[in-house]
């Protein structure tokens, strides 16, 4: 399973969109305090519409925390400061992928502590980033292609 980690983030509306797309795709969602937002923000709820309740959501008051508790996971760190590519990269089944706050991204110690499991979308160069609730949904289909989309709705009738 994915576990999709967010750090700091700042923006409701991000964080809601993030927790449909966790939702939609069977991934999990790690919360890393502190949030610029309060948990029951009305905007956060409306980004996520009514699917809170199929999110398998977890807490931390840290990411010193969380990377304690997760210390033996394979895990991933997307940054437009990464060497590689997020499609060149094989993701093994139960990874975590962490972002970082929308201002700042992920902080730079923790990136070179383990630069070799960075991951970067490619953008043009007079683009600094893309939204955060972008960047987690094509890395986290990526993920999903890599593994053949496996316990998920392919096909649709009319």
């Amino acid at each position: 399973m994915i576990n999709i980690v967010l750090v700091e983030p700042e923006i409701p509306q991000n964080t809601g969109n993030i927790a449909r797309t966790c939702a939609a795709t069977g991934c999990r969602l790690h919360l890393v305090k502190p949030f610029g937002f309060n948990i029951t923000d009305t905007q956060l709820k409306r980004a996520g519409l009514d699917y809170w309740n199929d999110v398998d959501i977890y807490y931390y008051d840290s990411l010193s925390q969380f990377l304690n508790v997760h210390k033996d996971e394979v895990m991933f760190f997307s940054t437009t400061k990464a060497s590689n590519i997020y499609t060149q990269v094989h993701y093994p089944n139960d990874c975590y992928i962490l972002f970082g706050k929308e201002t700042k991204g992920l902080d730079e110690d923790i990136l070179r502590q383990n630069y070799e499991f960075t991951i970067r979308i490619p953008m043009n160069d007079n683009i600094r980033s893309l939204n955060l609730s972008n960047s987690v949904a094509i890395i986290t289909y990526e993920i999903l292609r890599q593994h053949g989309f496996s316990n998920m709705k392919l096909y649709g009738k009319l």
